[in-house]
């Protein structure tokens, strides 16, 4: 089988979710002699980007775009194995930005920041995914141990909305605030919300909190 058909057939695994057949597929192409670099950007990257746009055209849903994103990462695992460390430099180069995402301290929803982290790393975000009820000082310890750009904090409740502004009041007492791009989003926030806790920026979905993100990275 050519290199060539190996990647397109890369490409349709990923792009159809195919987590065992992209494993096995990238495995091929390594053992074919293969810079996984190149592996990387050409086929899993794209695969991704076409992934991401089906989804914010409404052509894909969550559970497609969930299936592709364990595609990308089984296959990645198995490239990045055999990456030498010049070409995770260059891998790492390739980033926009460093990203931290996360839910708030106490809330347990997290299908929209999933959702964000996924289409964040599909547009070459450098993303750090925190989880769910994140304590407000890990976003900040974590912001600082990968020198992130961006902390991005997610609330899906009312009453779990204060912990975002308790985010921005730590960095401002900290002395940090001017040292990382806040965006905030979720259900009970808005612009207003946004404006009125200090944060740089509102997204109403994780598609437009991508769109935000690239924004506030080009504007800083």
């Amino acid at each position: 089988m050519s290199l060539e058909t190996l990647n397109e057939r890369l490409r349709k695994f990923v792009i159809s979710g195919d987590e065992e057949a992209a494993k096995k597929t990238a495995s091929e192409i390594l053992n074919a002699g293969v810079d996984p670099l190149e592996v990387i950007e050409k086929s899993l990257s794209p695969a991704m980007k076409s992934v991401g746009e089906r989804f914010e055209k409404g052509d894909y849903y969550l559970p497609e775009l969930l299936c592709a994103a364990a595609a990308m990462e089984a296959a990645t695992r198995v490239l990045t194995a055999e990456m030498k460390g010049e070409s995770k430099e260059k891998l790492k180069a390739k980033k926009i930005a460093r990203v931290v995402v996360g839910t708030v301290s106490g809330d347990i929803h997290d299908i929209g920041k999933n959702i964000l982290a996924l289409l964040l790393e599909v547009n070459d975000f450098d993303t750090h995914d925190l989880g769910k009820d994140v304590d407000s000082m890990k976003f900040i310890e974590k912001a600082a141990e990968v020198q992130t750009d961006i902390i991005a904090l997610s609330a899906l409740m009312t009453t779990t909305r204060p912990a975002q502004k308790e985010v921005i009041d730590f960095l401002n007492e900290m002395g940090l605030r001017d040292k990382y791009t806040v965006m905030v989003g979720g259900a009970p926030t808005s612009n207003e919300w946004a404006e009125e806790i200090g944060a740089d920026g509102w997204a109403e979905t994780a598609e437009k909190g991508v769109r935000l993100a690239q924004t506030l990275i080009r504007d800083r």
